[in-house]
């Protein structure tokens, strides 16, 4: 009997273990939501053990692919040839969108230029447009910054704003997000761009249009959610469907009105 009861111990503990003991790495941008969406599962759940890491959304979708995480988070759909990679690994993967985000464009504080069109955007991420004064601006060489090639943020940039143009030569590139505003603020001829929950006094966002000048636009949550401000996107978390027992309590509880509650709270856009 006593055997038998310490067998269902055993069991008991190690799927607990299985369904508890997490790893979710990937995109710069979902990073702060999902820290403090684990934060919350494991004060509610006390046997919980999830640990989140950064890196970029490809960083995160390699991961998945290697098996060193349990889900990948995304600030982009998931590539063909990351997809097929996964599919040659005989990997079957579900895609689950939990939040969205507004991009926002940010220059240091000092900066008088508040509105750009995306046509200069694209001007000054290309290389085109190199000096503030052809935007009215100061006389003051544009100093470019971007993430990283692996950043969703990079790619979504690229898709949306520069219409699959591609970044200018020598654009100095960053491994976080977090490196981004640390590097906008502290360089006067600075731009560059950040999730909207990045966003802090140290920074200045640009209102932004998509209709050549007619209507600028702040990047808000409330502009996200009413859809006045053009650069949204999804943010996505992607895992094996052999997992899903082990990972569905956790997003199923993100995906909870408590948890869909915090995505507004940290400054993302909710999807329910």
């Amino acid at each position: 009997m006593k055997k038998t009861i310490l067998l269902a111990a055993v069991a008991a503990c190690l799927f607990a273990t299985n369904v508890f003991a997490q790893k979710i790495k990937g995109s710069d941008t979902c990073l702060p939501l999902t820290q403090t969406e684990a934060e919350n599962f494991m004060n509610k759940n006390k046997a919980a053990k999830i640990t989140v890491t950064g890196g970029g959304s490809g960083v995160g979708i390699s991961a998945l692919l290697e098996g060193t995480t349990d889900i990948a988070m995304a600030s982009r759909k998931m590539k063909f040839d990351e997809r097929m990679k996964l599919q040659e690994a005989g990997k079957k993967t579900k895609e689950e969108v939990i939040a969205y985000d507004a991009l926002a464009v940010v220059v240091h504080p000092s900066n008088r230029v508040s509105n750009l069109t995306r046509e200069q955007l694209e001007g000054i991420f290309t290389g085109k447009i190199k000096n503030w004064k052809e935007v009215g601006g100061a006389d003051m060489k544009i100093v470019a910054y971007s993430r990283e090639t692996s950043s969703g943020t990079y790619e979504f940039f690229k898709e949306s704003v520069l219409k699959n143009k591609n970044y200018m030569n020598g654009i100095l590139s960053m491994p976080a997000t977090g490196a981004i505003i640390q590097s906008v603020s502290q360089t006067k001829g600075a731009i560059g761009y950040v999730g909207l929950a990045y966003l802090n006094r140290e920074v200045k966002p640009i209102h932004v249009s998509y209709d050549a000048g007619k209507s600028y636009v702040e990047p808000s949550a409330e502009n996200a959610r009413n859809k006045t401000y053009p650069i949204v996107r999804p943010l996505f978390y992607y895992y094996e469907t052999k997992n899903a027992s082990k990972v569905r309590p956790f997003i199923d509880y993100v995906m909870s009105a408590e948890g869909q509650a915090t995505v507004k709270q940290v400054g993302y856009i909710p999807v329910k």
